[in-house]
């Protein structure tokens, strides 16, 4: 039997962010149905689901074959002793026979069949008895809905049984608001925070209740308002009208004053001392609000009010900061506040802020309490956003820029000053609301500013989505600005070439390079437009093969590069360096973009960079520079909001991880990357990890696979000359060796050659000369192919591609029994592999040495005190208190590897413990 007081939730009705939450409580029932009961408490602020939860506890115990008994708490039945207990303990009045005499008669009081007054105790202890009974019987679940608003004497008695369920298949579930004054008598029993969703859930949940007929406007603006809280969420959507659906009138922009969520918010407020309610009003008025404000208001001397205000759940304190609970909607306090309140609380924090001097802080204030245009006070807006974005403060500056829109006496101005609220909005990390801005901007701009627009809306989506579709979208703005703004129309046409780079469709690259090229006056000879129009034509000519064409532009753009004053032209010139082989241009071209970027604060250009410079290290060889450049980018590309650089940086990683033989790390890292360059068409991404999984196979003895891999990735025209698919035609002339597949072999080395050749770099031609020596059956010249590819990997300091070469060499000499040779190759490549930590490579050296006659030592260790870069970044991390699985999560690599790596720093460092690693890093 199932009793649910207060109605089922809505069949086909999916609850989306709560897999933490369900997974608990399924333990729960599973521990139950073995016999071993517990309890629980989902605490969490009004409308973040509880009820939903439970609800979802009950239906999963049902299926189960449990009795499910369930109470809810109301503020009607508050003040009624034994009305919880009579509502929970109904369902099994048919059990009180079988009860002895003295547990019979406290419940008879509590079911309404007797008025004969009984002792707490015995009533407790006749509960316990009555639930006992019911768990003898088939495992039971109990559900105690909004316990806080339960009677006193009901919730005592259930807590009294909840601490007594151990060893029987009794569950006990109870769902209480965070901070109600039942927090102390529920503190005992075990507990699970229920917060906010996340967005992504969000976004579900919102998809559940409006379908696909919701705009993006409408849809941002509810997710905004709501600020995760599930019930915020459904009044919202249950609200919406026809015309905000399809787009013909505006979104809301508050919750409904009388709505459930508001109606509880209000009585909250309603509950606090007006000292504490002042307190909330100010932090949800202001998000920067600190105890010092407070303090110059002259408002809670002596902390009671922020004490009161904590304690119901409202506000939040870290050190000085005084923050509202990101549980409860700021929508739901402004519609439960009372008329005047947030206005008075502007007021309040605008006089404060003129007697500290915080110019941003004060105008913020006065503004928020204009009700009408107001030309003057919105030029004030301009100033501070501006101050704020010279010092980093994106999304002060956002929130500026869109009140002095608000505030503009025309649309051209208000247009103008939305599309720098998307700019903040975007360098902040918020794509989304930068998106949102961006599409009421585009009514109200002229030509010029529509293509600034149209700009930053490609550049978004070839961060964050599809860049088949932001070059489509990039192309047409280009098009239309190119015979009015030659200058943005250039900018537009070099995202949409990245964007089809990161497509991997280099056909439709060439046929933009031909757009780029109309825009040439015979004027630019230097200068951005120049820069990109020699772009396009070297990387166009690189595509289709004609690598000597291709060689003076590339050299033309490096130069321009070192002139050019924008991270992104830069960026341009780190591609076109390294495309000439020239990895040292290219990781200093990369570092200026990256410097330039930070210094005009446009840290969205800087992942972009990352992945260069990480390319120009992996080229020479130096793995360690590269993870740790594209473990920066991976982190800021996840806090930026831009998962398509994740993916690039994720791939590049696998790249290291395979390259190194750490096969577990590989293959984790791509495990977390297929999906992105999948769903999004990620062509770029997606040859690095081909590549990855081929050096992984390689790695592992696995020639056949690798070579197919390799293969499919060079299957389809528009991928037949790609970058990645060059570079990674040693590995797959070696696959192909080994499988006996020497013709496919030969030609792609044939193409790598010839490219290879004509950019003259030394890393490259060592791989050529590799390549050669292991096609060739002659013994002598292959010896002499290997010796050259050594010196010229010398000379390029391309460390673990010359141990890689030396260990090929050194099989290949004790094929031709020459052993003697070999094993003083093979010596140099292990300390060559030792130092670069490819402990992996090492052992597979050693196994060459023992075949070879030689004994060798099965140790990797380095000098004691000396840690490898990645060793030292563990190191950091464990001294920072990080477990295992932390630094593994962090540094995507397997928590084995972090276990290998930890022993060894140990080793090194002649300590035996976390604690005495710590002592030495502070």
């Amino acid at each position: 039997m199932v009793t649910v007081c207060g109605g089922t939730p809505a069949p086909g009705l999916r609850v989306h962010g709560r897999d933490r939450e369900l997974a608990q409580l399924t333990r729960l029932l599973c521990d139950t149905a073995a016999g071993r009961g517990g309890a629980l408490v989902l605490r969490g602020m009004p409308g973040t689901g509880r009820t939903t939860l439970l609800r979802r506890a009950a239906e999963h115990a049902e299926r189960d074959g449990f009795l499910v008994l369930w109470a809810a708490g109301t503020t009607s039945e508050a003040d009624l002793p034994l009305a919880g207990l009579h509502q929970l303990l109904l369902p099994s009045r048919e059990l009180l026979p079988s009860l002895e005499p003295g547990r019979q008669a406290p419940l008879r009081r509590v079911l309404g069949l007797s008025r004969d007054p009984c002792d707490p105790l015995e009533l407790r202890a006749a509960v316990h008895a009555l639930l006992l009974a019911a768990a003898a019987r088939r495992p039971t679940l109990c559900c105690v809905d909004d316990a806080h608003e339960l009677d006193s004497e009901s919730l005592a008695a259930l807590v009294f049984a909840a601490r007594r369920v151990r060893d029987r298949p009794l569950a006990m579930a109870f769902a209480a608001d965070h901070g109600a004054a039942t927090g102390d008598r529920l503190a005992e029993l075990p507990s699970l925070p229920v917060g906010a969703l996340p967005p992504e859930a969000a976004l579900l949940l919102l998809h559940d209740r409006l379908g696909d007929r919701a705009s993006p406007d409408l849809t941002d603006s509810l997710l905004d308002l709501a600020g995760g809280n599930p019930l915020a969420l459904t009044e919202l959507a249950d609200g919406v009208t026809a015309e905000q659906l399809s787009g013909q009138s505006a979104p809301p922009d508050a919750l409904a004053a009388g709505s459930t969520l508001s109606e509880r918010v209000r009585r909250r407020l309603a509950e606090l001392p007006a000292r504490a309610r002042t307190l909330v009003l100010l932090a949800t008025a202001d998000e920067r609000l600190d105890r010092r404000t407070v303090a110059d208001a002259g408002l809670d001397e002596d902390g009671s009010g922020l004490r009161d205000a904590i304690v119901a759940g409202l506000l939040t304190v870290e050190g000085d900061a005084i923050r509202r609970c990101p549980d409860v909607p700021a929508a739901s306090l402004r519609a439960a506040a009372e008329p005047g309140e947030f206005r008075a609380a502007h007021r309040l924090l605008a006089d404060t802020a003129r007697l500290r001097g915080h110019a941003y802080r004060r105008v913020w204030h006065r503004a928020a309490l204009a009700a009408a245009p107001s030309p003057a006070l919105a030029r004030e807006l301009d100033r501070v956003a501006e101050d704020a974005r010279r010092v980093g403060g994106h999304r002060d500056a956002a929130a500026a820029s869109e009140r002095a829109a608000a505030l503009s006496a025309d649309e051209v101005t208000s247009a103008r000053r939305l599309v720098r609220a998307a700019k903040d909005h975007w360098a902040a990390g918020r794509p989304d609301r930068a998106r949102t801005v961006l599409r009421r901007a585009a009514p109200l701009a002229d030509a010029g500013l529509a293509g600034t627009a149209g700009l930053l809306a490609g550049e978004i989506e070839l961060r964050r989505g599809d860049p088949a579709v932001a070059a489509n979208e990039l192309i047409g703005t280009a098009r239309r600005l190119a015979g009015t703004h030659r200058a943005i129309a250039a900018t537009t046409l070099m995202l949409a070439g990245e964007a089809n780079c990161l497509a991997g469709d280099n056909e439709r690259y060439c046929a933009i390079a031909r757009d780029a090229a109309g825009l040439r006056t015979a004027d630019d000879t230097a200068g951005h437009t120049a820069l990109v129009v020699e772009h396009f034509a070297a990387m166009a000519a690189t595509f289709s093969g004609r690598h000597t064409e291709a060689a003076t532009p590339l050299r033309r753009v490096v130069r321009l590069g070192h002139e050019a004053g924008d991270p992104a032209a830069k960026t341009l010139a780190s591609q076109a360096a390294f495309t000439l082989g020239d990895a040292a241009e290219a990781s200093d071209l990369a570092a200026q973009a990256i410097a330039c970027a930070r210094q005009r604060a446009e840290l969205s250009h800087v992942p972009w960079a990352l992945v260069y410079r990480s390319l120009s290290a992996l080229l020479t060889g130096r793995h360690a520079a590269a993870a740790g450049s594209s473990l920066e980018g991976l982190a800021l590309a996840k806090s930026l909001g831009q998962p398509n650089s994740e993916v690039s940086h994720l791939t590049v990683l696998a790249l290291l991880a395979a390259l190194q033989g750490d096969l577990a790390t590989a293959k984790l890292r791509l495990r977390a990357a297929t999906d992105g360059f999948l769903r999004r068409g990620l062509g770029r991404p997606g040859a690095l990890a081909a590549w990855a999984a081929a050096c992984a196979d390689l790695a592992d003895d696995r020639p056949a696979d690798a070579f197919n891999r390799l293969r499919r990735m060079s299957l389809g025209r528009s991928m037949r000359y790609s970058p990645i698919r060059v570079m990674a035609v040693p590995h797959f002339v070696e696959a192909a060796v080994r499988c006996g597949r020497r013709d496919s072999a030969e030609r792609a080395l044939a193409g790598f050659e010839r490219w290879a050749s004509t950019t003259g770099g030394a890393a490259r031609m060592a791989l050529v000369h590799r390549c050669h020596a292991l096609l060739t059956e002659d013994e002598g010249r292959a010896r002499e192919r290997f010796a050259e590819a050594v010196t010229l990997h010398t000379q390029a300091g391309s460390a673990y591609d010359l141990a890689y070469t030396e260990l090929l060499f050194a099989r290949r000499l004790r094929r031709d029994r020459r052993q003697r040779r070999a094993r003083e190759v093979l010596r140099e490549a292990e300390q060559l592999f030792g130092e670069l930590d490819a402990r992996h490579w090492v052992r597979q050296v050693q196994r060459e040495l023992r075949a070879s006659g030689h004994q060798v030592r099965d140790d990797t260790a380095r000098g004691p005190g000396e840690l490898t870069p990645q060793q030292e970044q563990i190191a950091t991390l464990v001294a920072d208190g990080a477990t295992n699985r932390e630094i593994a999560a962090r540094l995507f690599i397997s928590h084995r590897t972090v276990d290998h790596h930890l022993r060894n720093i140990f080793t090194r460092l002649g300590i035996r413990s976390r604690v005495e690693l710590a002592k030495l890093y502070r």
